[in-house]
């Protein structure tokens, strides 16, 4: 597509009244001269190609009708979004302007769909390398990929663009087959990497899920804060009513916004959750329209479904008790009735039975609300896809955990033995699956272009988590990890490295960004975006990392702080990574995973040791200062002060 490319930006370059003295016959002839000069191309057929050019020199002689608005200083940009509206950044404020490129048919359905065309048929190591329209000088004009402003947009301001975010639970950078796993293949997962920029060295902030979540959605280390460790399933809301979350951010842009699936930062007042009446503060509490959550994660007690503060399908003659202390009722567990477990534990794992799986914590009551496993991923799906369908008419935010691959795995019977590695394998082909619900839901309404999608997983992985599902025999050459050390829990790299991908056809070219990326910066780095300032205080920790999000910025950010189980942090910068020294054990009791935690400081160079093997410290006392004093500013706060 480079000599496409060159000979658009060559005639368009040149000047825009030139466009009004070129005859059909002349225009004709170019389209032949470059078909021909790029007739090797075999991502587009012959026809197709033929096709696109005509779009495209026939919309460019359309574009007379601009000149005008180009020839206005006061003019700062121009956005083309659809055959008849056209909207300018004039003074700072978005006009738009109603006006026709012609009667054509055809040119109408070309103007829409061209730069579309273009991104889905290039072959993604081949991109385009400049959006058409940006070359015309005077203004930026950038074509719109599909639809018109959407009827609750102010009638002056183009779509802002939706955004699904959507986690997965304790999925490894090798679980996937886009990053390099040959014993699973994940298709769907794949075509969203290849639609999107695809994060190399991405990462959670923390090791576990609470912890990372809560990073995510308020921009602040979770280690600042107390009572952010892995939350029993009777928790309260551990994130402050009075903190300003990202979806408060988006519902103060006009956002719809929704928490599908796992939720796990706890619900209710301090003391603990009643969910036998209506659950206050919840996610509705801290930004979020509408939610139906698991509260906290598959393996944890109580096995049900909140929508909106109360417990679906609950009997309220049958009212529900939870205890993460001691037996409550007289429903069978695992230690007292091995016989009645369908999955036996590997550890702990051996409280109350739910549907013939053994959980941590006890309940008693609610049986009417009880969730079916192998059917969870199916439920949440479809109130994701609901929630997407009711709002395609106006810019929302979702935020939707899947279980998956938490255990217990148990996966729908569609899925169950189809992957080969077990029931591991299985809930995988049963992620990818979800994750493609969501882009055919996208696809079918006409706003994937206009869609941010992000795909990444709340840590890394683990195989044997508690229970005996043969996750471990029936690996079969398949590396979660890679080749990284340690896992969930840890502070070794496979503790927080995640697979991370950001799809959003509208705004960015497909690739893979190999800059280093942290979860934290997701927050600051969307509000830019929209153009929304964060005050002190909000997002705290959070930076504006928009252009590495985009994948346009190759640098990164400048550091990365992790956390591991035991609240033990380390932090990256450049090639290398310090682990500070802790007391605390060195394997995980029940997983056996490596936790990172050493009496003396670690020092490791990634360039050269991905793995962590080779423990440098000693030979370099001026790095270990160096990253130790930059890590004790940030525990400081000092590294908040930037923003201020």
């Amino acid at each position: 597509m480079g000599a496409f490319v060159l000979e658009v930006r060559k005639i368009v370059a040149d000047r825009l009244d030139l466009l009004k003295e070129i005859t059909d016959e002349e225009i004709q002839a170019e389209i032949s001269k470059v078909v021909m000069e790029i007739s090797k191309e075999q991502y587009l057929t012959l026809g197709e190609k033929k096709e696109l050019l005509e779009g495209v020199f026939n919309s460019m002689r359309g574009l007379d009708v601009l000149q005008p608005l180009v020839d206005d200083p006061s003019i700062t940009e121009i956005m083309i979004n659809g055959p008849h509206r056209v909207f300018v950044e004039q003074e700072g404020k978005l006009y738009q302007k109603n006006i026709s490129f012609g009667s054509n048919e055809k040119l109408e359905n070309i103007i829409l769909n061209i730069v579309a065309k273009v991104n889905r048929t290039v072959n993604e190591a081949n991109p385009i390398v400049d959006p058409l329209w940006s070359l015309i000088p005077g203004a930026a004009l950038i074509a719109g990929c599909g639809s018109q402003p959407k009827d609750k947009t102010s009638e002056h301001s183009p779509q802002k663009p939706n955004v699904v975010y959507l986690i997965a639970d304790d999925l490894g950078i090798g679980d996937l087959s886009c990053y390099g796993a040959t014993k699973v293949s994940t298709p769907n997962i794949d075509r969203l990497a290849g639609q999107g920029m695809q994060f190399t060295n991405a990462y959670a902030t923390s090791s576990t899920s609470t912890p990372s979540r809560f990073g995510l959605l308020t921009g602040m280390y979770p280690w600042r804060q107390k009572n952010t460790g892995i939350a029993p399933g009777n928790s309260e809301l551990i994130i402050d009513t009075a903190c300003v979350t990202m979806a408060d951010m988006f519902k103060e842009e006009g956002y719809a916004t929704a928490a599908v699936g796992k939720w796990h930062l706890g619900l209710g007042p301090k003391g603990g959750t009643d969910f036998n009446h209506s659950i206050k503060p919840n996610t509705q509490d801290i930004g979020f329209d509408y939610e139906y959550i698991i509260p906290a994660t598959v393996d944890r007690v109580p096995c049900v479904f909140v929508e909106n503060g109360h417990v679906v399908g609950l009997d309220p003659n049958d009212p529900i008790t939870v205890s993460y202390d001691h037996k409550v009722g007289d429903w069978p567990t695992g230690l007292e009735n091995p016989e009645l477990v369908k999955m036996k534990p590997s550890q702990g794992h051996n409280n109350t039975i739910i549907n013939g799986i053994p959980r941590i914590g006890w309940m008693t009551g609610g049986k009417s609300a009880l969730w079916t496993d192998e059917d969870i991923a199916d439920v949440i799906t479809d109130k994701a896809k609901n929630f997407i369908t009711a709002h395609k008419d106006e810019p929302f935010f979702l935020y939707m955990g899947t279980q998956d691959v938490h255990v217990p795995r148990v996966p729908h019977p569609r899925f169950a033995g189809k992957s080969g590695l077990g029931v591991r394998g299985d809930v995988i082909l049963q992620l990818d699956w979800t994750v493609g619900e969501i882009m055919h839901t996208l696809d079918s309404l006409g706003i994937a272009d206009n869609t941010i999608f992000v795909f990444c997983s709340d840590n890394g992985p683990v195989i044997d988590d508690g229970y005996q599902d043969q996750a471990r025999e029936l690996l079969n050459g398949h590396t979660p990890m890679k080749h990284y050390r340690g896992g969930k829990y840890s502070a070794f790299d496979a503790g927080t490295r995640i697979p991370f991908i950001v799809r959003w056809p509208n705004g960015i070219k497909p690739g893979k960004q190999q800059a280093p990326f942290s979860m934290i910066d997701v927050y600051a780095s969307l509000a830019a975006l929209l153009n929304h300032p964060l005050e002190a205080g909000i997002a705290p920790d959070s930076r504006d990392q928009l252009n590495n999000f985009l994948g346009t910025d190759t640098a990164g950010c400048d550091y990365i702080v992790q956390q591991n189980l035991d609240n033990t942090l380390s932090i990256i910068q450049g090639d290398w990574k310090y682990i500070e020294p802790s007391d605390k054990p060195a394997l995980e009791y029940w997983t056996k995973i490596e936790m990172g935690n050493a009496p003396q400081p670690q020092l490791y160079n990634l360039s050269i040791d991905p793995s962590e093997k080779d423990n440098v410290a000693e030979a370099h006392p001026d790095k270990v200062k160096t990253l130790s004093a930059l890590l004790e500013e940030v525990k400081e706060a000092k590294n908040q002060s930037e923003r201020e």
